[in-house]
């Protein structure tokens, strides 16, 4: 048996184990094992097995993922996150649909402290989903901008899955963090307009407004949103003005968390332990899924595959355009199936030299997956971020409403997808300016 053909085998192995539900990251290794010995021997295998693990462990760059989480979690436990909703309430409720908007907004902020797109839609579907339900609003829509604005951690820096892309193609995290700040906020400004425009054209959809509110009212909710504001801006502010790096910005990240829970009085020995636990708890399923997802990595390598497919390509299609479309119907179809990270971690070394031998910007096409995989967050039938909020909830609201009410979400997803790929300026801008 030739190695391509071996190669095709493992990606359809391993994405038959990963349907299966197998541990994404046991499941890429295991193939990747098996299809080492195939290739080379079994003690080629093995040799591989046990040197992997430590020398992708020992990479510095790494580091950046428990701090940034310690950071969220701090940052969570401490309360840093208090009053978020209700602060965005009162500032842009007057408007149709103010809390489905709100939601949105405070969405934002969280995912850009948390850096999780699963932590934010867990939160909020406790804190925002209840106050509209009390509103009147219709289940689909509160239930859908949860699950949509939870999305937003992916792409909002600090991003986990911008990190772990930055590490996979050896691409700037930096530049990553940069260019995923105005696609973010375009996502977030898009969901907005969306909720404001059908709840005008439907007023059934959230029929009750909220009234003016004085300026000692608004001071009150500024005062409780200030610690997550300032901990966000003194994080990506350095990273943006190259007083630190980002693997060291997590650290200074925690620390900071760490501190303004001190001055506000609301740090203990108790939160601390419990955010050390979930950052390890977090840490390890990550570097599990990476380092099984490296192995695969040098497997396809060996079989040949990935640069195969990239001749292929090349000697068909000429517009970096058409293959990032098609790459895009591939992602949208996979994240029906499978997890974001299980996603990222299978297709990049497949995709990774097409795009080089156009010349395709990584930063640019960083973006472009972290959107694709928000997509795939709220979408059919896996929407891993619907099945957060129903298992918060309970079963008061059925998946079929939340899915319902985020299909709108994922049309406006969709749109704004479009606009980053015509107009890569919208990603690459600032990052050109910086440098």
């Amino acid at each position: 048996m030739d190695r391509v053909t071996i190669g095709i085998i493992g990606v359809v192995a391993a994405l038959g184990l990963i349907g299966l539900r197998v541990q994404v990251g046991v499941a890429l290794g295991i193939v990747a094992f098996f299809g080492i010995a195939a290739i080379t021997s079994i003690g080629a295998a093995w040799g591989i097995l046990a040197a992997i693990p430590s020398n992708f462990i020992a990479q510095w760059s790494l580091s950046a993922v428990p701090m940034f989480l310690l950071m969220g979690y701090i940052a969570a436990q401490a309360g840093l996150t208090k009053g978020l909703f209700e602060s965005a309430r009162i500032f842009v409720g007057r408007v149709p649909g103010g809390l489905a908007s709100a939601t949105v907004v405070a969405s934002a902020l969280f995912a850009s402290a948390s850096g999780s797109s699963v932590a934010t839609a867990a939160a909020f579907s406790r804190i925002a989903v209840p106050e509209m339900m009390k509103a009147n609003y219709k289940q689909s829509l509160a239930t859908g901008s949860v699950a949509a604005a939870g999305t937003l951690g992916s792409l909002i820096p600090p991003s986990i899955l911008l990190i772990v892309y930055g590490i996979f193609t050896d691409t700037s995290i930096g530049g990553l963090f940069v260019g995923g700040l105005l696609p973010g906020l375009l996502s977030a400004v898009a969901y907005i307009f969306m909720i404001t425009l059908r709840c005008w054209l439907d007023p059934t959809l959230a029929p009750v407004r909220e009234g003016n509110h004085t300026r000692a009212e608004k001071w009150a909710a500024f005062h409780d949103i200030w610690p997550l504001p300032t901990l966000i801006l003194g994080v990506l502010g350095g990273i943006f003005i190259g007083v630190f790096s980002p693997t060291e910005a997590g650290a200074i990240g925690a620390c900071l968390a760490a501190a303004i829970a001190l001055l506000r009085g609301t740090f203990s020995r108790k939160m601390f332990w419990r955010a050390l636990y979930e950052t390890a708890e977090g840490t390890a399923t990550i570097f599990i899924i990476a380092v099984g997802a490296t192995m695969f990595a040098v497997f396809l390598g060996l079989s040949s595959l990935p640069n195969v497919l990239s001749g292929i390509m090349l000697a068909h299609v000429s517009s970096p355009i058409a293959i990032i479309v098609a790459i895009a119907v591939l992602y949208v179809i996979l994240g029906m199936f499978v997890d974001s990270v299980s996603i990222m971690l299978l297709t990049i070394p497949i995709v990774q030299p097409i795009l080089s031998g156009l010349g395709v910007d990584m930063i640019w096409f960083g973006i472009i997956v972290i959107k694709l995989l928000e997509i795939g967050m709220i979408t059919p039938p896996v929407g891993l971020n619907v099945y957060v909020i129903r298992s918060a909830l309970g079963s008061s609201i059925s998946l079929a409403e939340v899915f319902k009410g985020a299909a709108w979400f994922i049309l406006t997803d969709i749109v704004t997808l479009t606009l980053l790929i015509l107009f890569p300026a919208i990603t690459l801008l600032l990052p050109g300016i910086m440098k």
